[in-house]
């Protein structure tokens, strides 16, 4: 399975209502539910609106558009990771599913999964 690394660093917040968030920026996330909304956007971007924010994170994203009936690709690569005790926070969307890690975990999440199969693109990516 081909990966690829995001350059840019992430942020991972809670924030008050949506009034400061800019949509229009590649990638953001959103979770919104009766309890909170959580966004994952890139750190120059965060609103400053935030309650709780968690910063220095980098991604790793699943290359291509994943089929529904492929099973286990989140638990592989997680597991993989948990057994380094490296923590991730995930995000999926219809096409693929993207890995936030610590980015002082990177290059050693990196050289584990190569270790177990996984390819990287030969470019880290700006989005």
């Amino acid at each position: 399975m081909l990966l690829e690394q995001l350059k840019d660093q992430f942020s991972i917040c809670k924030i008050r209502d949506f009034s400061e968030i800019q949509f229009h920026q590649i990638p953001m996330f959103i979770g919104y539910t009766d309890e909170e909304i959580s966004i994952v956007c890139k750190s120059e971007s965060m609103p400053h609106n935030w309650i709780e924010r968690d910063d220095g994170w980098s991604c790793i994203r699943i290359c291509g558009k994943l089929d529904f009936s492929e099973i286990g690709i989140i638990a592989r690569i997680a597991d993989i990771l948990a057994n380094l005790k490296i923590g991730i926070f995930v995000v999926s969307t219809f096409n693929t599913d993207y890995f936030l890690i610590k980015k002082e975990h990177l290059e050693y999440a990196a050289k584990a999964l190569v270790e177990q199969g996984y390819r990287f693109s030969d470019e880290s990516h700006d989005l």
